[in-house]
This record gives C-alpha cells, structure tokens and sequence, in this order.
C-alpha cells in the first residue's frame, strides 16, 4: 500500500487558444508545457509522417496514443492502491507490469497524482503524472510508454518537461524537488529508469520556453 501526504492543489480549466492548449490560472492563461516543448519534434514528427504515409502515421498515432493513455491510468490506480487490472486489454497490462516491481519498490510516500500546476516565473502549465519519494528522496516521477528502447540524447523534451513540474511545485508549494524520474514501458524491450536533476535541464526548458513565445510573436505579428 502507497502512502500519501495530504497536498492540496487548486483544480483549474484547459481551454484551446488559438489551436494550443492552455490552462486557466489565477495567474493568467499558460500554455502547456507539452504543447510548449512540442517545438522540440516538430520536424522530426514531419519527416516520420512523410516517409510512412499521412493515414499509416495517423494509424500508429492513435494506437501509441491509446497505449500510453492507458498504461499511464494503470499507474496512476496502481500508486493510489485502487487497481483494477481486469478493465485493461492484454498489451497494456503486459507493459504496466513490466514496470510494476519498479513502482513497488522505489516509490515511497506520494504527495500528488495527475495535479495541475502552473509556474507564472516560467509562463508555462501542466499536469504531473507523480510527485513522490523515489529510492528516499523527494522526485518528480513521469510515466512514458515506447515500442523501443530510448537512448538518453534522443529524451531531452523528457527531462525538460520533469524539470519544469519540479518549478511548478516549488512555486505552488515551497517544497524545492531536485530529482526528476522518467520511467518507460517498453514494448519490446525490458523497462527503462531514468534518473537526473532538475538543473541539468531546466535552463534547456527556459530556452526551449523563450523559442516557443517568440514563435507566437512571430506568428501574430
């Protein structure tokens, strides 16, 4: 069973603008930090499309999509001791189990699931997977789902997107995270931990942040 601190987060709306998703802060409207690092694959998104095929690429999409979604559900119930594991198809509980024993034995007390959180210091919002003690220290914890093993240099938008939510729950808190986890699924391959700090990435963010304001200058003016 899975421990939780009592941390309340106020709930707030998304809303599209101008075909990005924002989020509807006390603070004003932030765009998603995924939307944000999405500049980040923008071209190599582009080229796989072009090389396979607009409705194989389409085809594919959705079903990663659905995947992760799902997997991603399956970790959030598992860590909030309230799984159900026969509402799930095959694959997914195959891919969620291959990172189980990970959750088991290296999370420790969770103090959010699945919360909103904006930073008005970084102009950016989101939706954490996890914040909790991991292997004893206090970690933003992100789940990720792939067909193949990933490469560290090829995870970038990863760490800078973990490092972010680390801003975001300081900001929103007072508590300072320094560890950011990304755990993958893999579907052909044995599951993969990742772990960094949080400042060996979050000026990448900041940078990555100021590319994608001024690409909305550029585009409105």
């Amino acid at each position: 069973m899975f421990k939780h601190k009592d941390v309340q987060f106020e709930e707030v709306e998304t809303k599209t603008i101008n075909g990005k998703r924002h989020y509807i802060t006390p603070k004003g409207n932030f765009p998603s930090i995924t939307t944000v690092l999405s500049v980040l694959s923008r071209k190599g998104i582009a080229e796989w499309r072009a090389r396979g095929g607009e409705a194989e690429a389409d085809k594919i999409g959705r079903q990663a999509c659905g995947r992760g979604t799902n997997v991603h559900l399956m970790c959030e119930q598992y860590v909030n001791n309230e799984l159900d594991e026969s509402k799930f198809m095959p694959d997914v509980k195959a891919m969620f189990n291959s990172i189980k024993p990970i959750l088991k034995e290296r999370i420790g007390e969770v103090y959010a699931q699945e919360m909103p959180m904006w930073s008005s210091y970084l102009g950016v919002a989101g939706r954490v997977d996890c914040i909790a003690e991991f292997d004893g220290k206090l970690a933003v914890i992100d789940y990720k789902t792939a067909s193949k093993t990933k490469k560290k240099e090829w995870i970038s938008s990863y760490f800078q997107q973990a490092s972010a939510y680390c801003v975001m729950f300081e900001e929103r808190t007072g508590i300072p995270i320094d560890k950011i986890v990304i755990i993958v699924a893999v579907a052909d391959g044995e599951p993969q931990v990742f772990v960094e700090k949080r400042d060996n990435y979050i000026l990448d963010c900041i940078d990555t942040i100021h590319q994608y304001y001024q690409e909305q200058i550029d585009i409105n003016s």
